[in-house]
């Protein structure tokens, strides 16, 4: 599927749900995350997207980030509150700019580890982005080159801990594969 048919498809099943939906979409490094997220923006402007590559505290921040997406932006947007996040710097390693997540729009959250028994309840969409393994690492260093390579095994040892803690695919009810 390309990522202009998938993003017609989730935003169109998302807004019948209701006007500000939630959609989550979850899948390891270089599965098309992004691509998709980008893509459904870009059809549907409406929609706020928050990627946890903002929220992760650092290489070793993949469950912190997937904690961060659910208390300060998913809870807040689900409870019709305004939700607040703050962005991780990767070149100063600390926090940043706070940014504003309005409960009376649309809302997209991306990133890996982002889907779990907790968020899933809280999403009106839930997708996995599934890929084979070889493209996902030539996708994703082909996006981020060196600044990722030395932190690809690193990384991915924390995918595989969220996919044995949380069976994201169990919650996701639609599973994308871009080509």
């Amino acid at each position: 599927m390309t990522a202009t048919a998938a993003a017609a498809s989730i935003a169109a099943s998302a807004l019948a749900v209701r006007a500000a939906p939630r959609i989550l979409v979850d899948g390891r490094s270089g599965s098309g995350k992004t691509t998709l997220a980008t893509e459904l923006v870009r059809r549907h402007p409406e929609f706020q997207i928050v990627a946890l590559d903002d929220l992760y505290p650092g290489w070793d921040g993949l469950f912190a980030g997937s904690d961060r997406a659910l208390e300060d932006v998913l809870t807040p947007h689900a409870e019709g509150r305004v939700g607040r996040w703050r962005r991780w710097d990767w070149d100063t390693e600390a926090y940043a700019e706070e940014h504003a997540v309005q409960p009376d729009r649309p809302l997209l959250v991306e990133g890996s580890g982002v889907l779990t028994a907790r968020s899933a309840v809280l999403g009106d969409v839930c997708i996995w982005m599934d890929a084979d393994a070889d493209q996902r690492r030539m996708r994703a260093l082909a996006r981020d080159g060196a600044t990722f390579e030395p932190h690809w095994e690193r990384w991915a040892r924390q995918e595989e801990e969220h996919l044995a803690a949380h069976d994201p695919l169990r919650w996701a009810s639609a599973v994308v594969s871009l080509r």
